[in-house]
């Protein structure tokens, strides 16, 4: 991530059931918390979740809190620390995240629970990699930390009836985007819905980084595999083209201030013929928008995605057994088929057939074009804690025009490399 605010404005609490922790002969309860919009694939998918646990579970109550991504994101290693940390939840993946909670010992190491409930055999090796973690924090080998059980990918949303006027087809590489964009910015539309004072802008820098790199450069950057030179070929590409976005004003300067779920709301009001974003946003954007078509397509080449957030289990958990209960459900047949139906992403192929409509259909194939095609690159805040942070103010710096790109690269590079003596590099 990511890196999504998807319901951010929900971010109060929100119990949907439950009661306080009674002893032996008193009510159990079981705490929650994930940061999905009700509306989005997953928020659909976890409240189906809920009501099974709940039957299959007598006596156990679910006491659900709805959190913001970047509340989550900010105040997860102090809560799970105290005594206030749910017993199961939502957690971002990656070195910066996961990766630094496991190093804390903050999450329990769930490695027998997985070989035992049999959750590995569903997850392939390039899954794998998000849910362990070495001792240093590293993700791709060592103990199981979490259970992914969707994934996520950024791609190209298009207004389908705005391209339509100006007589353009769908582009298939990074040139004709441009010259797409170019057209609108010639009939005076700005072409890029964009979020800069969250994701995705400093996402889209890294895309366009990813149009010059190949894997090799992905596992230097996210696994420490090898030196990191942040003023090379790609990055630089990714930052000077980014600042030329802007120039020829594919991004409008005003962005920098605009969070996530307003540049969501843009392009659902039609303001906007393009949003490079996740696929978290497909169950949104079917719901969300009634006055025009829409579609997607796959960046060309390499591009950010991986499994997605995953179920962590805090160490401080007071009902682990009930947490690992919940997951399996996550993880049945008719809760993957549920997520799928709703425009998400799943892990688990269940075989059976989609009663989705044929452009929800689409955002699951294409994640298996990406996957069979090795192109997953994972998400550029990920290599260092406080990263995304770091990412999203150099970037709005490009939008705003306060920094080159150089200086961008010089702050971007900064922080990762102080954080290469914590991992051992």
């Amino acid at each position: 991530m990511s890196k999504r605010v998807l319901g951010a404005a929900m971010a109060a609490v929100l119990v949907v059931s439950g009661c306080g922790s009674g002893g032996d002969d008193g009510p159990r309860t079981l705490k929650l918390w994930h940061y999905e919009g009700p509306d989005s694939a997953m928020g659909v998918a976890w409240a189906e979740a809920i009501k099974q646990f709940e039957s299959t579970h007598p006596g156990v109550k679910v006491v659900f809190e709805e959190k913001g991504f970047e509340q989550i994101q900010k105040t997860a290693p102090m809560v799970l620390n105290s005594s206030d940390a749910p017993d199961v939840m939502e957690y971002n993946k990656g070195n910066a995240t996961a990766g630094l909670l496991s190093k804390q010992g903050l999450l329990t190491d769930i490695s027998d629970e997985v070989t035992k409930r049999g959750w590995d055999k569903h997850l392939g090796p390039g899954i794998q990699t998000t849910a362990r973690y070495d001792e240093k924090g590293v993700m791709g080998s060592g103990k199981w930390f979490g259970v992914p059980n969707y994934a996520e990918y950024v791609m190209v949303f298009y207004n389908k009836d705005m391209f339509a006027r100006q007589g353009i087809a769908v582009p298939t590489s990074v040139g004709e985007l441009t010259a797409a964009m170019d057209k609108f910015v010639a009939a005076g539309v700005t072409p890029l819905a964009v979020g800069g004072a969250e994701y995705p802008a400093h996402q889209i820098m890294y895309q366009l980084a990813l149009s010059k790199a190949n894997k090799d450069w992905v596992d230097r950057f996210q696994r420490y595999t090898g030196p990191v030179d942040f003023h090379d070929a790609a990055w630089m590409h990714g930052a000077s083209t980014f600042a030329d976005w802007v120039d020829k004003r594919y991004v409008g300067k005003d962005s920098a201030g605009v969070k996530a779920e307003d540049m969501g709301v843009s392009f659902m009001q039609g303001k906007h013929p393009i949003m490079i974003s996740g696929s978290w946003w497909y169950g949104r954007l079917a719901s969300g928008i009634k006055d025009f078509q829409w579609g997607s397509f796959l960046w060309p080449g390499l591009t950010a995605g991986s499994a997605g957030n995953m179920w962590v289990v805090p160490a401080g958990s007071k009902n682990k057994e009930l947490a690992y209960d919940f997951i399996q459900i996550t993880m049945s047949p008719q809760i993957q088929d549920k997520l799928r139906d709703a425009g998400g992403v799943p892990l688990v192929d269940t075989g059976s057939a989609s009663s989705a409509a044929p452009q929800l259909k689409e955002v699951a194939e294409n994640f298996k074009t990406l996957a069979a095609q090795d192109r997953l690159a994972f998400y550029p805040d990920w290599p260092a804690p406080g990263y995304y942070d770091v990412q999203v103010s150099a970037v709005q710096k490009l939008i705003t025009g306060t920094a080159t790109p150089h200086q961008v690269m010089d702050e971007i590079a900064k922080p990762y490399q102080e954080n290469l003596a914590n991992v051992g590099k």
